[in-house]
């Protein structure tokens, strides 16, 4: 699996960015896709995550209410809408897919198998 993040970008505080990762291979709709994100001198941190189908997601705290996941099936791309953007938002934002990752590891980065390249989001004050 072939994974391409894009859609990063600078923004201003309170802004919107969406980034789009798009997957190549086959059934799409049985991975599991999360994005993470690497601040300067900070370890890859969880941002969110949909499950297979679609069927459910989740996010990290700091991004709850501001950030939203969801795909595309057709287009083989998951999308991470990020609004009301605040300058600790700044980071390089990775998609990570796997197909047989269980919910307890979702949220480790370790336990995925394929990553995209990154997108840098910088959000300014």
């Amino acid at each position: 699996v072939q994974l391409q993040a894009s859609g990063g970008g600078l923004v201003q505080t309170g802004g919107s960015l969406r980034l789009s990762c798009a997957a190549s291979g086959r059934d799409f709709r049985m991975y599991v896709m999360a994005w993470f994100r690497q601040a300067p001198g900070k370890e890859r941190e969880f941002v969110g995550v949909s499950t297979r189908n679609n069927a459910n997601t989740n996010y990290a705290d700091s991004v709850k209410g501001r950030f939203t996941i969801s795909r595309d099936a057709a287009k083989s791309t998951v999308y991470l809408q990020m609004n009301s953007l605040k300058p600790e938002d700044t980071a390089v934002y990775y998609c990570a897919a796997d197909r047989s990752i269980i919910l307890s590891q979702m949220r480790v980065a370790n336990d995925y198998d394929w990553w995209g390249h990154g997108t840098q989001v910088t959000v300014s004050s």
